[in-house]
């Protein structure tokens, strides 16, 4: 199946039939603006017909009750079901007529429909009108009458897909559908033929792709806050749920039913009696039994029974024999949320099989399952439209004849009853006081059901007694008739549905956390559902067992946080107390792309104590995404088997669906402490909004920076990417004046906006671990001074014990505990209190533990994105050289080469040393906990969170570490970070007397005769910089020649040379551009990094996960022709900056591409014609750039005049705003 042209047609479908159907309704005067008259007989001059009348007014009407654009919406969709419809049944050849509506028999787009229109015979065709369009040659007009003819003729056989014409939505029908850019063109062009066979396929993928820019524009207004409304709730949650998932999940339910009536059939084959075998042999015959049956029905996917005890067997002999007598008539389905029917057509095939195996014939059964097996529900009108045609279609591929019956499906969209008037009311309960008390509590029920779709609880009142009336009004003559038949019938129908018991329920639910819920939904489960209410599709969890019969099966795929988080404890209490998990397959990742992770069981409702549960863990690293096929060949091969009881998971605190736990692993929880018991987990503070009081360090000046002295800003956790034993030092907070203004950050109605926890921990030694990750479980060593937020949890424990509770938490064992406490992506307090500590304290282990922190901080320092970073280590260890090859030049002349084996060999060394740690600890804890048997210690390479020495990557850093002792942020004569802020100095008035050079600089002549003196700031000490001075006007050009004194390039080969010396440039040279690669010489090479890749490279270097990228070295840049390119250094940035830059760079080199153009004009008049070429194409280069820095001049020059000052503590992303028109875009 072409998934990809799926995709493409119908996200391009839905935009143009919306345009389509728009332009329709501005032919009759109707727009976004306005309807005009809604009993308007005519529009722009155009008498209407009597039918467009009224068909107008009834989409005036629509427009004025639901909004325009949603009306759009639906008509298009309306539109687009019946177009997929009439294809599916002109490929399968489904059409009553045999004619196809779209395409011919060679599948072009060329309507069979139109040339055998004479031969045509359909219920309500007009010959005479036919011959009036063949006459007047109006093909398009014909064709058009043609479909919506062969539209309402189907109206008959499924009257829920094809309503009867006449409708606004008739008048709608787009215009121009013959052409082969139309929607039908391209449906019938695009989509391959042989895809239209595969009913589930096609149709499920339709819709949610169809759906799919709807879903991501309502996910773009909740991080809004715009709550998700009943209109967008369908396209918000729909998932296409993997076919062979939909199988295991309608196999192990309605088809267990099937398979528990016959599955003790074989325990006796051979002859043996029970009293002649052994119970595992008993229970083998069994198991073999279900495996024979399921392989005759064709079922890959189902799960035999577990072998069980004795006493287990007499619970479920018991149960079977109260559904011995259950006839297959008897048995009834439920989808709940069906969208496009994809479950309820594979259980219309298993309950096919099960009918055949009673002797039924496929006509009977087919009838049969219409009526009395299958159910479905859906609070999407769109999606039970084509439920119910899936459902019809299977329903035709079994029975050529079934439209002939009249027969229609159980399969509704939720209705509501608001828009019903009390006359219709009043006549259809007829006085009778029964009838008025139960339809008036539907009518309660289903105010407003769209909202709660069907999770509703809806009364079981007498239905037979309502659809008697219903009967009687049918037969009735009454200007009430079309209401009750069309609106009261309907809610009665769909109120059955919900309020019945059913054998197996089978679903995908939508998924929707709290926070998106609009408020009466929100509202809702919180007073229906509070043990449910964090999720919808916990909500239908609950909801699902709640409708089962008791002994039923309850089948569905969901989000797998209900079996481990907190917030679904007693969710999950009930469940296992209550309930009994026959089977699950746990996906982890990966099912619905790179989703949080997913589970499909299956449960029976009523605890069968004892039971073995089947259960299959599908993921081999937690937090990888496997594909669906993957997870699929992983089932089929028996992968990840496990079986398990329910009493066991009662040994873990929070009794979570720990299938998998071994009985070591239990027995650590059973005798160890929780962790709790011997030290504090505690989540920090949450600010209530972090741009307001968070930064990353290297935003704000060190001279208010905790770690240089400041006072405003400190050290602060925040989790970060996957790193143990130390770093992940990336944040620092505004905790000036002891947090004063965080601590009173309030809502304007006066509510705390922040959250300061847990405060008395701040500032204390302790350890840190990543809240949320897709890896493992990452925890840090985290010295005195540092804050923490909610992000970024900490643990205190006593210092005697903390480097061993960091080695604990650090082992492979640790990862035993949390794949059972935390096996989502959150690693909650709650979980990691419950971790079993079993005390063996050891000297060894703590000064393991202590080596590996100092490995991990020497690492982390060795990168410019430390505030301990001292120096670069190619520039560290040029002095080391020796210890790798011998200088061949005197002392002042080294090999960049051999100072980068040398830090690739002390890299190496690191890496290894923490490796073997690692493993020695990991040795030591498996012992410890006893599961030797379960855990090895070896470490992979992959988990080590140390880096090797990356030849293309530190030459970069090395670049970056270059262009910082240009602008003055590190030097050669200093180590560390030696300037990263002005000191600021705040003056008022004084009298000018030119004591301070400095300050007249900023004074400014009052017209009382005074001077006021704005802020001012020290300049850089150039004493720092004696080796390598720094640029003094803090502005670097990047040029693609040496048009300027300072040009990057220049300044970066001096620095090259300063450092490495004279004797080995052009080697340390060669070996940098080498590692950058490129063509040309070296110079070049590097030329070309510092104009292409240098800022991309910056940029990604200062950035952290979750927080962007957060450059320092800001790029003026005119655009893609290079017109003008230069770095600033923010720190050192200055209000006159720009005008600077403006009159002593842009206009310099404005100035210097004239004069080029002028030498090139004289060059090019007196060249040859290879020569001409050549210098014309460099003429037309120049000219593009002093075009592009033409109108760049005039953006600086309109900046420049603001004078702008910045406030570092505003950080990068509102500082570099300020200049975004002149700067480069951070990609």
């Amino acid at each position: 199946m072409n998934k990809g042209a799926i995709q493409r047609f119908a996200i391009w479908a839905r935009n143009e039939l919306i345009a389509q159907v728009s332009q329709r309704a501005y032919q009759y005067g109707i727009t976004k603006e306005g309807c005009g008259e809604a009993n308007a007989v005519t529009v722009g001059g155009r008498a209407l017909t009597g039918d467009e009348q009224k068909q107008r007014k009834e989409l005036v009407d629509q427009i004025r009750s639901k909004g325009y654009t949603q009306v759009m919406e639906e008509v298009a969709y309306t539109w687009f079901n019946r177009f997929i419809a009439l294809r599916f049944m002109e490929v399968n050849n489904y059409l009553p007529s045999h004619i196809r509506v779209f395409s011919d028999s060679t599948g072009a787009f060329k309507p069979e429909i139109l040339s055998d229109v004479l031969h045509l015979d359909l219920p309500g065709l007009d010959r005479e009108k036919v011959a009036e369009y063949i006459e007047s040659n109006d093909t398009e007009g014909l064709y058009r009458y043609l479909l919506l003819t062969q539209c309402n003729a189907l109206n008959d056989p499924l009257p829920r897909m094809f309503e009867k014409m006449g409708g606004y939505t008739e008048l709608l029908l787009p215009n121009n559908i013959l052409k082969q850019d139309s929607v039908l063109g391209h449906m019938v062009a695009d989509i391959p033929e042989e895809d239209w066979t595969d009913q589930v396929q096609i149709i499920g993928w339709l819709y949610q792709y169809y759906n799919s820019e709807l879903k991501d524009d309502t996910f773009a207004l909740l991080k809004k806050n715009v709550k998700i409304t009943k209109e967008r709730i369908p396209s918000a949650t729909q998932l296409f749920t993997p076919d062979w998932i939909v199988r295991y999940m309608v196999e192990n339910s309605l088809g267990r039913l099937y398979v528990d009536k016959r599955k003790n059939e074989g325990i006796y084959a051979d002859g043996r009696g029970l009293d002649e075998m052994t119970w595992h042999e008993a229970e083998s015959e069994r198991i073999a039994t279900e495996k024979l049956i399921a392989d005759k029905m064709g079922w890959k996917y189902y799960m035999p029974e577990a072998e069980q005890t004795q006493e287990v067997r007499k619970q479920l002999d018991e149960i079977q024999d109260e559904y011995a007598t259950l006839d297959v008539k008897d048995i009834k389905v439920i989808d709940p949320c069906m969208g496009s029917g994809h479950i309820l057509v594979y259980a219309f095939d298993v309950l096919m099989q099960i009918y055949e195996a009673s002797g039924y014939s496929q006509r009977d059964a087919a009838q049969s399952i219409l009526e009395n097996n299958l159910y479905g529900l859906d609070i999407d009108d769109r999606a039970a439209q084509l439920a119910y045609f899936a459902v019809m279609m299977k329903a035709r591929q079994y029975d050529r004849r079934i439209f002939s019956r009249g027969i229609q499906p159980h399969v509704y969209a939720i209705v509501e009853s608001n828009g019903l008037d009390s006359s219709s009311v009043e006549y259809f309960t007829n006085n009778d006081p029964q009838l008025k008390k139960d339809f008036g509590t539907l009518m309660n029920e289903l105010r407003d059901a769209k909202e709660y779709g069907s999770i509703l609880n809806i009364s079981q009142v007498d239905f037979s007694a309502l659809y008697v009336r219903v009967e009687e009004v049918r037969a009735d003559i009454s200007m009430f008739r079309e209401i009750v038949l069309n609106s009261i019938l309907p809610l009665i129908q769909v109120a059955e549905v919900m309020a019945q018991k059913y054998d197996a329920v089978v679903t995908n639910p939508p998924y929707m956390g709290a926070g998106g819920m609009s408020g009466k939904l929100s509202e809702f489960v919180k007073k229906e559902y509070p043990e449910t209410k964090s999720d919808l599709s916990t909500v239908f969890m609950e909801k699902t067992l709640q409708i089962s019969r008791l002994h039923g099966y309850v089948a569905m795929i969901n989000i797998p946080v209900w079996m481990f988080l907190s917030t679904y404890e007693k969710m999950r209490n009930t469940i296992i107390a209550n309930n009994t998990i026959t089977t699950m397959l746990h996906f982890g990742r990966g099912i619905f792309g790179s989703d949080f992770g997913t589970t499909a069981f299956s449960i029976q409702k009523g605890r069968i104590e004892q039971y073995q549960g089947s259960y299959r863990r599908l993921f081999e690293k937690q937090g990888a995404v496997d594909t669906v096929e993957t997870k699929e060949r992983w089932f089929l091969e028996g992968k990840g088997s496990y079986i398990s009881t329910q009493n066991r998971f009662s040994n873990i605190p929070g009794n979570p669906v720990a299938y998998w736990m071994s009985s070591s692993v239990e027995n650590d929880f059973v005798t160890g402490q929780a962790l709790s018991s011997v030290a504090e987990i505690k989540q920090g503070l949450k600010t209530g909004d972090n741009e307001k009081f968070l930064r990353l360090w290297f935003e704000v000046s060190s001279t208010k920076f905790s770690p240089f002295s400041g006072t405003k800003w400190f050290p602060c956790n925040k989790g970060g990417d996957y790193r143990r034993w130390y770093g992940n030092n990336d944040y620092v907070i505004n905790w000036e004046n002891d947090g004063f203004e965080l601590k009173n950050f309030r809502h304007p109605d006066g509510r705390q906006k922040s959250r300061p926890q847990n405060l008395q921990y701040l500032f204390r030694e302790g350890l840190t671990y990543t809240n949320i990750s897709s890896s493992k479980f990452g925890i840090r060593y985290c010295p005195k001074g540092f804050a923490f937020d909610a992000a970024g949890s900490m643990i205190f424990t006593s210092s005697e014990r903390l480097y061993y509770l960091l080695g604990l938490l650090s082992s492979n064992t640790v990862l035993s505990f949390t794949s059972i406490l935390s096996p989502t992506m959150s690693f909650e307090v709650g979980q990691i209190s419950n971790i079993p500590f079993l005390s063996k304290p050891s000297e060894k282990i703590d000064n393991l533990v202590k080596n590996c922190i100092t490995v991990a901080k020497d690492d982390w320092d060795s990168f410019e994105t430390s505030w301990d970073f001292q120096q670069h280590p190619l520039v560290a260890f040029r002095h080391s050289v020796s210890k790798v090859q011998n200088n061949p030049y005197h002392e002042q002349s080294w090999f960049l080469k051999d100072a980068y084996q040398a830090w690739e060999y002390q890299c190496d060394l690191r890496f290894e040393m923490l490796k073997k740690n690692e493993e020695e600890l990991n040795r030591r804890f498996i012992d410890i906990y006893s599961l030797q048997g379960e855990l090895t210690p070896e470490v992979e390479d992959t988990d080590i969170t140390v880096r090797r020495a990356d030849l293309g990557r530190d030459i970069r850093s090395l670049i970056s570490y270059a262009v910082g002792c240009m602008f003055g942020r590190y030097s050669l004569d200093k180590p560390g970070l030696v300037f990263a802020g002005y000191s600021k100095i705040e003056q008022t008035t004084r009298t000018l007397d030119g004591d301070d050079p400095e300050l007249e600089k900023f004074a400014k002549q009052n017209a009382d005769g005074s001077v006021s003196y704005g802020s001012y700031y020290h300049e850089v000490s150039q004493n720092n910089y004696k080796s390598f001075p720094i640029d003094t006007d803090n502005i670097i050009p990047i040029c693609d020649d040496d048009y300027f004194d300072d040009d990057i390039t220049g300044r970066f080969v001096k620095w090259v040379e300063t450092v490495y010396g004279k004797e080995t440039l052009e080697e340390n040279l060669k070996f940098i551009a080498d590692a950058l690669g490129g063509k040309g010489t070296p110079r070049e090479v590097i030329r070309s990094y510092f104009l292409n890749d240098f800022y991309a490279d910056h940029c990604s270097t200062y950035s952290v996960t979750g927080s962007g990228k957060r450059p320092i070295y800001w790029l003026f840049d005119s655009g893609k022709k290079n017109g003008f390119k230069a770095l600033i250094y923010m720190h050192r940035y200055q209000s006159d900056l720009l005008a600077r830059m403006r009159t002593d760079y842009v206009h310099e080199q404005q100035e210097r591409y004239r004069t080029q153009l002028t030498h090139l004009a004289d060059a090019i008049e007196h060249a040859g014609a290879a020569e001409r070429v050549k210098l014309t194409k460099q003429q037309k280069k120049l000219q593009e750039q002093a075009l592009e820095i033409q109108k760049y001049e005039e953006k600086v020059h309109h900046l420049a005049d603001q004078n702008i000052q910045i406030d570092l503590d505003d950080g990068v992303k509102h500082n570099y705003e300020l200049f975004a028109d002149v700067l480069a875009r951070i990609k």
